[in-house]
């Protein structure tokens, strides 16, 4: 028999189970949920002895908390650094090495090897293990945990404490405080007489997912609500963790194959290298879980799971948001045609199983403030909700048939995303016919109630309650505890956690987890399917298109015979980091832009490389900076540097911008212009007189007004991923011809941008900003010359069910071939309600031999003229004049073609 036990600072709760299985509790009168959890027992009231210890409270040491592998976790915890001081008197063991376990928080090793009896000397002496650790957000790499394996023996502890900077005890208990969390009837199992089919794959699913739930106590269901699911041994069900990530590549588990950020994979608009880019990543997730689980009896632990939280489908309004770069840009038409394809590829197309799954976040009307996201309302007009925050969701859930969706942190209109039953069950179920699973982002139950926070409710059981009831059935966290007392109080019934557990355990039975292996079409990757050389040169080529070229003088692609001395400048030039992004895997070999100018220069061609400066200080930051590995230097040593350099060479390559460090998850940017001391950098080295080429790396727009005036070309690279420099560097030689075409708007100023927690579309994003911007959605300039020719449509008039054939001919009337997208907005003519000035409706990827043409169709159905008409609270597309426009970038239109919706 196992005992698992939840310290609640004031109500500590403990209760006896067999073993494998797990459960968390949470105090409403206290600030963190504390679980232990695991392989333990929980000793009480051992022995009167006297302990030895200096300001020790002898009581304190009367009971312990022991076990073979074991593990306290500490939710909800800020980040920050912290002091964890573990104490123990050992009261069984009489020699050393009878008792030997270690501690391990993350990847911090508290003690190793650590013997109770030897560290304190003598029976009934207290020893402690002390040890500081940096924590992340929760949401970042969950919540604080630390372990406990014994390799002799049992571990053990009497006394844990946690201290934060200041030296304050922000947690703090001992054995002693444990107790029960939940009540007998809460326990017990169900008598079901009839054998089990729940494992036999020739039986209905309906029929094996209702079987396995009705076989489960009402804790071990609360429990298997959780993303940390425990194994219930007596059933046979293993664990699984249904965190996972995979933005751009398998996040957070070692080697990986590294895609691009989103935002600049974005720019490749090519729907069918995304199908590419998913499929690689459902292939190496589906290796990595199925090499840890064949080694563990079928457990999943955290990363090692196929449920992918991924993509990030929230539009991209305002570049000052910190996680713009793990969307798809700002426009909900492109973001649909990407997600789907991605959606797709990670999913797999077999008919009984998923390779892996994905997952639609952030649902919905979610993109910052990020410190705010806990409590932020968003209140967007009637129109802008369904016209730009919703269509994208509802496409990859009608035609990317995506497996699961994230509720967001934000309340919508006054109420939780996760507590919405007009967002989780009318629309995504009733409206758009979901039936996947739903899971809240981590922590956004606690939201709900926590007094910081939303405060929609006032306790955790009806935070828990308010959740499943609008149909929110797992939770990342351990909030979902509260369920048991919900039951109990009547604030939602079992039927009701019955049903989440269904939609929740459905994801594992359409991966294949409890079916034959032989069964499993995707039970033959192994480890080898990782990071292969053909999935890199997908990822190469996916850099490559992603490349955009935001101005050229003529300056590219670069002579070899002109530049024999190229001095590579810029904080940005040898950074690995950058080239990673968020949320992503560890490149194998990663090539940064440095590497990559070296290789592809070429022989009697020198290239030599100085930082120049940080990529950003801040105000009263120290005058210091450092280049991943190396060493910390003076700014103005490191300007000196470069300046050096720049004196003694025919061309500057300047590789700056920002890196995920200024933008993520958690926080924003204030500014979008480029950062002061890079700014002071790029005018001194552009006083030398010597020509500069800017490699621009960021996950958003930057305002580059001064850079576009003053130097002849520029390239915006993103966080191009493990074969980014490679891409960069075929670009710049004219290896390869850019063909990317931007996602998103370049603006002028961050003066230009309306207030941050605006929801309104205003004056946001290329459908409605009023001003002139710096590059235009759409924008990226080629090494030739695309003409688009004889625009003509299959018909002038269509009715609202119809659709149109639009054909224009492109020509590639230049001197290289290159890859070019056609771009079709339509507008309103004339419309009873306002309208965006125009939007996007189609688009073609196509590849032309210098001097030869094709003729491109894109068929465009009546309903993507749509909008929300507030009076009938409908989808319409309305009778009347509209006009379809051709062209290169949404400010360089080519081709007009008027066309005219008629009533059927």
């Amino acid at each position: 028999m196992t005992r698992f036990c939840i310290v609640l600072l004031g109500l500590v709760l403990c209760f006896a189970v067999s073993p494998g299985f797990a459960a968390d509790e949470v105090c409403a009168s206290c600030g963190y949920q504390v679980t232990v959890s695991g392989s333990f027992s929980h000793h009480r009231a051992r022995t009167n002895a006297v302990v030895e210890g200096i300001g020790e409270n002898p009581a304190a040491f009367r009971e312990d908390v022991n076990g073979t592998n074991f593990t306290v976790t500490i939710s909800h915890l800020p980040a920050g650094r912290y002091t964890v001081t573990i104490k123990a008197v050992e009261a069984v063991a009489r020699a050393a090495g009878e008792r030997v376990f270690d501690v391990i928080a993350g990847d911090v090793v508290l003690a190793k090897d650590f013997d109770i009896l030897s560290a304190a000397g003598a029976p009934w002496k207290v020893a402690a293990i002390s040890g500081t650790i940096e924590k992340e957000d929760d949401a970042l790499r969950g919540p604080l945990r630390i372990t406990f394996v014994a390799s002799k023996g049992t571990a053990k502890f009497n006394t844990f404490e946690v201290k934060d900077a200041s030296g304050a005890a922000v947690v703090a208990f001992q054995a002693s405080e444990l107790a029960d969390a939940f009540t007998a009837s809460a326990m017990r199992v169900p008598d079901v007489a009839e054998a089990p089919i729940w494992r036999d794959p020739s039986k209905p699913l309906k029929a094996r997912v209702e079987d396995l739930i009705r076989r489960m106590s009402l804790a071990e269901k609360v429990a298997q609500l959780q993303n940390a699911a425990p194994a219930i041994p007596r059933l046979g069900l293993p664990a699984y963790n249904y965190w996972n990530e995979a933005l751009h590549g398998v996040a957070n588990n070692g080697i990986a194959t590294v895609f691009p950020e989103p935002v600049g994979g974005a720019a490749s608009w090519n729907p069918a290298l995304f199908r590419q880019q998913g499929t690689i990543i459902g292939i190496e997730g589906r290796a990595k879980h199925n090499d840890y689980a064949n080694a563990n009896n079928g457990d999943s632990k955290w990363w090692t799971g196929l449920t992918f939280w991924t993509p990030n489908i929230n539009i991209f309004r305002d570049p000052r948001w910190g996680r713009g770069q793990e969307t798809y840009g700002e426009d909900p038409y492109l973001t649909s045609e990407l997600a789907i394809e991605y959606v797709k590829g990670i999913q797999g197309d077999h008919p009984d199983y998923m390779l892996a799954m994905a997952c639609a976040k952030h649902y919905a009307v979610h993109s910052g403030p990020e410190r705010d996201r806990h409590r932020f309302n968003a209140q967007p007009s009637e129109r802008d909700l369904y016209e730009t925050y919703l269509p994208q969701f509802e496409r990859v859930v009608r035609e990317g048939k995506v497996a699961g969706v994230m509720s967001a942190y934000n309340a919508l209109n006054g109420i939780p995303c996760s507590a919405s039953s007009f967002l989780l069950d009318d629309l995504l179920r009733k409206q758009w016919g979901f039936e996947g699973y739903i899971v809240s982002d981590c922590d956004a139950i606690r939201d709900i109630w926590g007094q910081r926070q939303h405060r929609y409710v006032d306790t955790p059981e009806k935070a828990a309650a308010a959740a499943i009831k609008a149909g929110c059935n797992l939770c990342c966290g351990g909030d979902y505890n509260a369920l048991v007392r919900a039951v109990q109080q009547g604030l939602v019934t079992e039927k009701e956690v019955d049903n989440a557990l269904y939609h929740t355990l459905w994801t594992r039975f359409r991966l294949g987890l409890f079916d034959p292996p032989e069964r499993v079409p995707y039970a033959k990757y192994t480890i080898k399917d990782n990071d292969t050389p053909e999935h890199g040169e997908v990822a190469l080529e996916l850099a490559r298109q992603s490349l955009v070229l935001l101005k050229n003088d003529g300056i590219l692609p670069l002579d070899r015979s002109r530049f024999k001395r190229i001095a590579v400048i810029g904080p940005n030039g040898n950074s690995k980091t950058m080239l990673e992004g968020n949320y992503h895997g560890s490149a194998s070999r990663p090539v940064t832009i440095l590497d990559g100018i070296k290789q592809l220069a070429g022989p009697g061609i020198e290239v030599t490389f100085a930082m120049g400066s940080p990529v950003t200080t801040r105000p009263g930051q120290a005058a210091w900076s450092r280049q991943d590995n190396e060493t910390r230097r003076p700014i103005e040593e490191l300007r000196a540097e470069a300046l050096s350099h720049a004196t003694n060479a025919d061309l500057i390559i300047y590789v700056g911008g920002i890196t995920p460090a200024q933008e993520g998850e958690g926080f924003d940017r204030d500014s979008i212009e480029l950062p002061e001391v890079q700014q002071t950098l790029i005018r001194a080295l552009h006083a030398t007189g010597k020509p500069i080429v800017m490699v621009n790396c960021s996950g958003s727009a930057m305002a580059l007004t001064w850079e576009d005036e003053h130097l002849p070309a520029i390239l915006q690279a993103w966080y191009p991923g493990q074969e980014g420099g490679r891409a960069v560097a075929e670009v710049l030689f004219g290896e390869v011809n850019p063909s990317g075409h931007l996602p998103i708007t370049f603006y002028r100023a961050t003066a230009d941008l309306p207030p941050f927690t605006d929801y309104s579309m205003s004056n946001r994003t290329y459908r409605y900003f009023s001003g002139k911007p710096l590059y235009a959605f759409g924008h990226g300039l080629s090494y030739t010359r695309f003409d688009y020719q004889r625009g003509r449509l299959s018909s002038k008039k269509i009715t609202p069910d119809g659709s149109v054939k639009l054909t224009v001919t492109v020509r590639n009337s230049g001197k290289r071939d290159g890859d070019d997208v056609v771009q079709v907005y339509y507008r309103h003519v004339r419309s009873f309600e306002p309208q965006p000035k125009l939007s996007l409706c189609g688009f073609a990827r196509v590849s032309l031999k210098h001097g030869t043409s094709t003729n491109v169709t894109i068929e465009i159905p009546a309903q993507r003229l749509r909008y929300w008409d507030r009076w009938t609270k409908r989808y319409v597309v309305e009778p009347g004049e509209y006009e379809f426009l051709i062209g290169a970038a949404s400010d360089d239109i080519r081709i007009r073609l008027p066309m005219e919706v008629v009533a059927r």
